[in-house]
């Protein structure tokens, strides 16, 4: 008995040896081989979904099991991302897989690992491909896409299509014509009144285009975190939606960021690289965690901005002790230009309220948290009543929001 047992492990050891040995000839001495290639995008969407790309090539004569393991980048916090699949001999699959960066900046993928293994499956050859792939990660354009036509739709309709009213010095020089009976005649054009013999006068027509700026804080109130992404890089991505809307409804559209100094300053223009570089700059925008002085914000909108412009200031109030402190500022700032102050509500504390108190600590911190909420409202009244406009909006919403604002001030003709 103990003889046949002793002859059967021997031939199961032939038989393993042998299957390993033809494993081993099958995998790593046949001319056959796995490809792979990872195909990124030029840049990413930062807060968006976007689409990663795997291609697998099995040149083996042989069916093989493909385990695919991607090194994506450290950002991510993926450790244990892999695929399992069949590959035909001389066939290919792609794979598609997401990822949404919550930060900007460049993300570095490590190798794309492809382990071979045959129909025996008792070895993996391992293959890399595309070491050290490097993908920069911009404000959301494919927001743009998604928010492009908004203001070509019958979204205005809804306020009621008006002739905007132009505020200030808002015309701009059009032709030199004979004098008509009616017309100003502090137009006239005495240079060419003396070379014609007759009165010429200069014709002007209204300035289409309005300078629209966005003004974003990037104080400490910025870098509160609402689904993974921070208020700044909400107010970045409506920035970058909102200054192509403007640019397409014939605005000008231009920027800058507000802390303890004003800077990442550009100013509105409607040509060609407007998009490009707003782009670029707020690519490199980053929250420098030092309380925002908005009496600078005041000087320098006075210093800088000599035609009545919109202003649309990205910020964060909690508390109305936090808005008297600025408020002499944004009055003064508003009696010049159009002034709307877009602030976040705390979805957190929306949903904590919310839930039900089943002890007297839960109602104690409840109440807290709807004292904090309520206060949010009075700010809102508390703007209003020296007239600037505000939206209160929550994080998600507010490229939407502040798209609608924007829509609604052009058709009732503010700027």
């Amino acid at each position: 008995m103990a003889e046949d047992m002793f002859g059967a492990i021997k031939v199961l050891f032939y038989v393993f040896t042998l299957l390993f040995i033809v494993d081993l000839l099958l995998l790593f001495a046949s001319k056959g081989k796995l490809v792979g290639q990872r195909i990124l995008p030029d840049k990413l969407s930062n807060g968006d979904d976007n689409l990663i790309q795997l291609e697998v090539t099995n040149t083996y004569l042989f069916q093989v099991h493909a385990k695919i393991i991607d090194e994506i980048p450290f950002q991510f916090q993926k450790r244990d991302f892999g695929l399992t699949s069949k590959i035909e001999s001389g066939g290919s699959k792609n794979y598609n897989y997401m990822l949404r960066p919550t930060e900007r900046g460049i993300y570095s993928f490590g190798s794309l690992n492809l382990f071979a293994i045959s129909p025996i499956g008792f070895l993996a050859k391992k293959y890399e491909f595309n070491i050290d792939q490097q993908v920069p990660v911009y404000p959301s354009f494919l927001q743009l896409q998604k928010y492009d036509l908004i203001a070509f739709t019958n979204r205005l309709h809804e306020y009621g299509l008006k002739k905007i009213r132009r505020i200030g010095h808002t015309m701009e020089f059009e032709q030199i014509k004979e004098y008509v009976q009616g017309d100003d005649i502090r137009n006239i054009n005495w240079k060419a009144t003396a070379k014609r013999n007759q009165l010429m006068v200069n014709q002007y027509q209204d300035e289409k285009s309005q300078p629209i700026y966005s003004v974003i804080d990037k104080g400490r109130v910025m870098k509160m975190p609402f689904n993974e992404l921070s208020l700044l890089d909400y107010a970045i991505n409506a920035t970058l939606v909102i200054s192509n809307i403007a640019l397409k409804k014939q605005d000008k559209a231009g920027m800058f960021s507000l802390s303890d100094k004003i800077e990442n300053r550009v100013v509105a223009e409607r040509r060609s690289s407007q998009m490009s570089l707003i782009l670029e700059t707020l690519y490199n925008l980053e929250t420098n965690f030092v309380e925002t002085d908005f009496s600078r914000l005041y000087i320098d909108v006075k210093r800088n901005l000599n035609q009545r412009s919109l202003l649309l200031l990205y910020t964060n109030f909690e508390t109305l002790d936090a808005l008297h402190r600025q408020l002499p500022y944004l009055q003064a700032i508003a009696k010049q230009h159009l002034l709307v102050v877009i602030f976040f509500e705390n979805t957190e504390l929306n949903t904590f309220a919310s839930k039900k108190a089943d002890t007297v600590r839960q109602i104690f911190e409840q109440t807290i948290a709807e004292k904090f909420i309520y206060e949010k409202k009075l700010i809102v009244n508390e703007l209003r009543k020296y007239g600037i406009q505000t939206i209160l909006t929550k994080p998600e919403n507010l490229t939407i929001n502040t798209i609608n604002k924007y829509l609604e001030i052009k058709a009732r003709g503010l700027i």
